[in-house]
């Protein structure tokens, strides 16, 4: 066997020497000289490497011709919107979403519906039996679909079973984390289990054109279970959101490759399985005939779909020298404490001697910046006990200077807002030039706002 050379780098410039020095040769460090394992110089070595005796690839130009994807419509309308038109052939797509909150319905329901329009689909369950999942088809009044359904954890014996004879368009597997590959040892679940029984589906899918979903588990912090290169070796990764309390589900899309990541599906629960809600905003504001004190609608926007929210605010007065509170349900209490700390340093407003708590309706969660004014409309209107108009929106996202600054899409949210009966929005300054359904008020400070709110000048 051959003997392996030393060699030495410097760990400071990176040079490299057969020998060890005190002092390096090109950057004139001293004691920078380490010595580091090299490959042993045998005849194979010498005479191979990875610049030869491969096949040659064929490379060709960001210009060259390509046709777009072929789409399969799932017959769910949110779903569609969610993936960018629908499954995609020889695609992976993954699932996630709280135990109970309705990924194993939806995907039935899809199923279902793209095999009664004359498409081959394949369903296995790797949690259930399949008396199980042909139980819930019959409550969802799905039972005379054809879907191939079948209950098993093997990925060696489900490949097999489809290799055979026409492959299906569209195969479920639920769940990722059930399935098991004899290539590799260990348990079902298990991260070399899942990333092989993945990889293995994956790679089927890409050769005989199906398009894969499979469905993931979630841990107790929301991400998904499994290694975190699941989500890189798919397509399109969505998460499905919601409260097991209330009734709506929101379908988001986290990676897309043939599509946006800006769009969501809405979904109610009911008794038939899940419905798609065409109004989202009929979900999260309250119906109410009298203006209610802590209380705004902010029209937040979901891709290109606006979704009027109600934003909650109370505070409650403590007692000289107690610690107050701050309590954020929906929304970033970092931002909760940016707001309170510009209304302060700026406005004037003392938010020191109350608890504060904000709650966004419904259960539903706002990452929009453009909610700052809306944030900012409720909590004045807490601690002053004036109501905002009812008939009233806001929106705009407030710098630490106390500036209010424009936010896109404008036009696109008064409108939705205009649709739902209201009639006038509180806005950024830039945004009040233009042209809208209903009266707008446009502010450039978060000061001259408070003075609006509270009657002064």
């Amino acid at each position: 066997m051959a003997k392996p050379q030393k060699r030495y780098v410097c760990q400071a410039c990176g040079s490299v020497a057969s020998r060890w020095a005190g002092q390096c040769g090109d950057c004139a460090e001293w004691n920078t000289m380490v010595e580091e394992a090299n490959t042993a110089a045998t005849p194979f070595h010498a005479k191979h490497n990875l610049q030869t005796g491969g096949r040659a690839i064929q490379l060709v130009g960001l210009d060259a011709d390509i046709a777009l994807p072929d789409r399969m419509a799932t017959g769910i309308a949110e779903l569609d919107r969610a993936l960018g038109g629908g499954f995609v052939e020889a695609s992976a797509t993954l699932i996630g979403g709280d135990p109970g909150i309705g990924k194993s319905t939806l995907l039935l329901q899809a199923a279902a519906k793209m095999a009664l329009s004359g498409l081959r689909v394949a369903y296995v369950s790797g949690e259930e039996a399949a008396d199980q999942v042909r139980l819930r088809a019959r409550r969802l009044g799905l039972g005379s679909a054809p879907v191939q359904l079948a209950a098993a954890t093997s990925t060696r014996d489900i490949l097999t079973t489809l290799s055979q004879g026409q492959p299906p368009a569209l195969l479920v597997i639920d769940s990722i984390q059930t399935m098991h590959s004899d290539l590799i040892e260990g348990a079902p679940g298990t991260v070399s289990q899942v990333r092989a029984s993945a990889q293995e589906l994956i790679r089927f899918a890409k050769e005989r054109g199906t398009a894969v979903v499979l469905v993931g588990h979630v841990t107790k912090d929301g991400s998904i279970a499994g290694p975190r290169v699941l989500e890189h070796m798919v397509d399109t990764v969505l998460s499905f959101e919601g409260e097991r309390s209330h009734q709506y589900r929101i379908l988001r899309a986290i990676k897309n490759r043939f599509g946006g990541t800006d769009e969501i599906g809405v979904f109610a629960m009911a008794t038939e399985g899940l419905t798609e809600v065409a109004n989202p905003s009929s979900l999260f504001l309250t119906h109410r005939d009298e203006s209610v004190t802590g209380m705004t609608v902010f029209p937040a926007l979901e891709g290109t779909r606006p979704v009027l929210v109600e934003i909650q605010a109370l505070t409650v007065r403590l007692a000289s020298g107690a610690t107050p509170r701050r309590a954020v349900v929906g929304w970033d209490s970092g931002r909760l404490a940016m707001i309170l700390a510009v209304l302060e340093a700026r406005c004037g407003l003392s938010f020191s001697a109350c608890e504060v708590y904000l709650n966004i309706a419904g259960g539903y969660r706002v990452q929009d910046p453009a909610a700052d004014l809306a944030v900012a409309a409720a909590l004045i209107s807490a601690l002053s006990e004036r109501p905002v108009p009812i008939d009233s929106v806001a929106f705009g996202e407030v710098a630490l200077s106390g500036e209010i600054r424009p936010v896109a899409h404008g036009p696109l949210r008064m409108k939705e807002a205009a649709k739902l009966g209201f009639e006038r929005a509180l806005v950024p300054a830039a945004v009040a030039s233009g042209k809208a359904d209903l009266t707008l008020t446009g502010f450039r400070t978060l000061a001259s706002f408070v003075d609006h709110m509270l009657g002064r000048g």
